[in-house]
């Protein structure tokens, strides 16, 4: 039983007590107001007179309560000492408002698991602002510095808490790939517009995840194979891919910038655009609305809503390119697979 159960059930006993000891003074024909100081006096031992005269069944029934009622008020008191020493109420508080930031966040980001991957993850994103945590494990909780959700992310109920109705984008990154599978499922089934990126251990998961709604599926085995790979015939490109996409530091970034619908760039070529000059950035790639890639785009290249423009630059020129394209800094949906 957790200490504010144990609370609120010695709180209920003493109002039993109450309730117990104002029925008895009825019965023994008190009215009720009286019957009602009696018992609060008789409870909290003040020793004041008696309301009215006292045979032996008002007697040995006040010795009674006497003994019931001490005995309730002593175990509620440390019952209500226990919670506030041991930090229950601080932490009781802590959870309320944890619980009214979620409810105010929209557009967030719900992280399935707090292991290394989740960590990791959290470690990587720059919207650690809008990030919520669901875990099982108190001790891994313990550790986490965002706002989060206790329980199994299995459990429609801690998606629910955890906003994902309301999330723009879902990790799946618990121990098991069966889990996984489930948080992708019943996540596709509350929110349909959600950018959900799952984590599978075997191939045939990772082929039913993208059916169950999946946008994305990582496979952190064959992700550091192809990695270690990549290190070794070619360390320079894939260190410096590395450094570029995960540097805080470093005065050049990878980014992505979505050209939503109305778009000012939409209808121009790519060379017309002139993003180069005015911007700073250099687009490296565009990504079409279909998943299609076009890797160094030609100048005479369309731009067309929902395309994605990859780019390298400063901040501020990365900026500039948000702005002249009109995005609203919003990460892109793709379609659901």
């Amino acid at each position: 039983m957790t200490p504010l159960r144990r609370v609120t059930l010695a709180l209920s006993l003493v109002t039993l007590v109450i309730l117990f000891g104002f029925v008895g003074y009825v019965l023994l024909g008190f009215g009720p107001v009286n019957s009602l100081y009696q018992t609060m006096i008789t409870i909290s031992t003040v020793g004041f007179n008696e309301v009215e005269d006292f045979g032996a069944a008002e007697k040995f029934f006040t010795m009674l309560l006497i003994i019931m009622g001490f005995a309730s008020v002593v175990f509620a008191a440390g019952q209500v000492i226990e919670f506030v020493v041991e930090g229950h109420l601080r932490r009781t508080f802590g959870r309320r408002r944890m619980e009214r930031t979620i409810a105010n966040m929209s557009d967030h980001t719900v992280l399935c698991g707090w292991g290394r991957v989740g960590q990791a993850f959290a470690g990587h994103t720059r919207h650690t602002d809008r990030l919520v945590v669901v875990e099982s494990d108190p001790d891994r909780l313990a550790t986490c510095p965002y706002p989060h959700v206790p329980g199994d992310a299995t459990d429609d109920a801690v998606l629910a808490a955890a906003g994902v109705a309301r999330c723009g984008t879902l990790i799946a990154a618990l121990a098991t790939d069966a889990d996984n599978l489930f948080v992708v499922l019943s996540s596709r089934a509350i929110n349909e517009a959600a950018f959900i990126v799952a984590r599978a251990r075997a191939e045939p998961t990772a082929e039913k995840m993208l059916r169950a709604g999946a946008n994305r599926v990582v496979n952190p085995h064959e992700l550091g194979g192809s990695r270690i790979a990549a290190l070794v015939s070619q360390p320079h490109v894939a260190e410096f891919v590395d450094v570029v996409m995960h540097e805080q530091g470093l005065e050049f970034q990878l980014s992505e910038v979505e050209l939503p619908v109305g778009s000012p760039l939409v209808g121009r070529t790519l060379g017309d655009s002139h993003l180069r000059a005015t911007t700073g950035a250099l687009v490296l790639a565009m990504r079409n609305s279909d998943g299609s890639f076009v890797t160094n785009p030609s100048p005479d290249i369309a731009l067309q809503d929902g395309q994605i423009l990859i780019a390298i630059g400063t901040d501020s020129q990365l900026e500039s390119l948000r702005v002249a394209s009109g995005s609203d800094h919003e990460p892109p949906r793709w379609p659901v697979r």
